[in-house]
């Protein structure tokens, strides 16, 4: 399914939210419980002023005087979806691409703004952004935080800190080199709202030229990363497929690797033993994929590079979930992209399934799992008295079957219905 908006639904979506004016009640649905425990059938769950007021079976939940009414029965609730590798400014090498070279500032915006739009009605609740251009995204958080328009929760990176040549860098740009400029560059993210930092360690796939597997910063560089960035509160994160680069990085007190192409058991132990988190990506090197990079005009050196890494990255993967490493979903597409059938962020859940998790750990992958990456498990990814009242309403139970999750009938995010 692919949800596209014009600039009238934009501007009627941006209007105010407004504050809760009255609680609502959602009633007759199926509350799924995460910890394998069971569910609670014809439920109750009570939101007031964006929040989860109560939740019980109906029969010991009483429902407030006036309260707005929603009518789940039929439907499975779960707390709203997370995607924590998002680029709502996504450019890829490419015709799509290409037809954005020349975009302003403005119109890139816009066009976050349009994607945030289409995220949250596609059930995506809360998104992390590692890395994107000219701060766009911290502006567009801001904005959605004040109730200016309508998006999912973002916890950003600002604009990713770069070494000089290394993936997702310009032939001519000049960037980071040493741990000097690393530490004002981490900085200078820092003070202009990123709550995490991203680094790139190693090759990419989007990047033509170089070894995926290289191993691009130093030692120095890396602790001087970790070292300002933890000494503010702030995580780290690092695009990295190679195991050295991945070595180096947890000895240097990162907190999280994204894709981990061609990693393997030992550096996933090392990871698990060192509280390190992995975001797989593993939609954007599967086959599934490819009428994807088909429509978007993908060049053959881009599909070669996609080829390369597509039966190690699921290795990874497969080891990642044998060793136990913390792992939360992201998709490096947008959440809401069409993909196989699906939205991006349901069928990457799908892919945690084939590859070894149980439809229960990969539906903990995409809500519980990325709100204790974000040290917001106290707020969001579950549906309990006083957490946000994200949460989403299905057509089946995503704990037996992660699929059910291709059938969303009900969106709400801090109390407020979205669709």
């Amino acid at each position: 399914m692919r949800i596209r908006f014009d600039l009238g639904m934009l501007l009627i979506l941006a209007s105010p939210l407004g504050a809760q004016d009255r609680p609502v009640a959602i009633t007759g649905g199926t509350v799924v419980d995460l910890d394998g425990g069971p569910h609670i059938e014809n439920a109750v769950v009570v939101l007031r002023d964006g929040r989860i007021a109560a939740v019980g079976p109906a029969t010991t939940t009483r429902v407030p005087d006036g309260a707005k009414i929603i009518d789940a029965t039929g439907l499975w609730l779960t707390p709203g979806l997370m995607n924590m590798h998002v680029h709502l400014g996504l450019k890829l090498p490419g015709a799509a691409g290409a037809a954005l070279v020349n975009e302003t500032r403005a119109e890139l915006a816009l066009r976050m703004a349009a994607n945030a739009i289409a995220s949250l009605r596609a059930g995506v609740t809360t998104i992390r952004i590692p890395g994107d251009e000219g701060h766009v995204d911290l502006a567009l958080k801001r904005a959605i935080d004040r109730g200016d328009l309508q998006g999912p929760r973002i916890y950003s990176s600002g604009q990713m800190v770069q070494v000089t040549g290394g993936h997702g860098s310009a032939v001519d740009e000049i960037a980071n080199d040493g741990p000097y400029e690393f530490r004002k560059a981490v900085r200078r993210e820092i003070r202009a709202g990123a709550t995490w930092i991203k680094l790139a360690i190693s090759g990419g796939i989007a990047t033509q030229g170089g070894d995926i597997a290289a191993s691009f910063m130093t030692r120095d560089e890396l602790e001087a990363v970790t070292d300002v960035a933890h000494r503010h509160g702030v995580k780290v994160t690092a695009h990295s497929g190679s195991p050295e680069a991945t070595r180096e990085a947890v000895a240097a007190g990162i907190d999280g690797i994204e894709h981990g192409y061609f990693l393997t058991r030992a550096e996933f132990e090392l990871m698990r033993d060192s509280g390190v988190w992995y975001v797989p990506t593993i939609l954007v090197s599967q086959p599934a994929t490819m009428p994807f990079f088909e429509r978007i005009g993908s060049p053959e050196w881009y599909l070669d590079r996609v080829r390369a890494v597509g039966e190690r990255h699921w290795d990874a993967l497969r080891a990642a979930i044998s060793v136990g490493v913390d792992i939360a979903l992201g998709t490096d597409q947008f959440p809401h992209e069409e993909n196989d059938g699906t939205i991006a962020t349901v069928r990457e859940a799908e892919y945690y399934v084939a590859a070894g998790m149980t439809d229960l750990q990969a539906l903990r992958a995409a809500t519980i799992e990325p709100a204790r990456m974000l040290g917001a498990d106290d707020e969001l990814g579950s549906i309990g008295v006083g957490k946000l009242a994200d949460l989403i309403g299905v057509a089946g139970d995503p704990s037996l079957d992660i699929s059910a999750l291709r059938d969303i009938r009900l969106v709400i995010k801090g109390g407020e219905v979205v669709r």
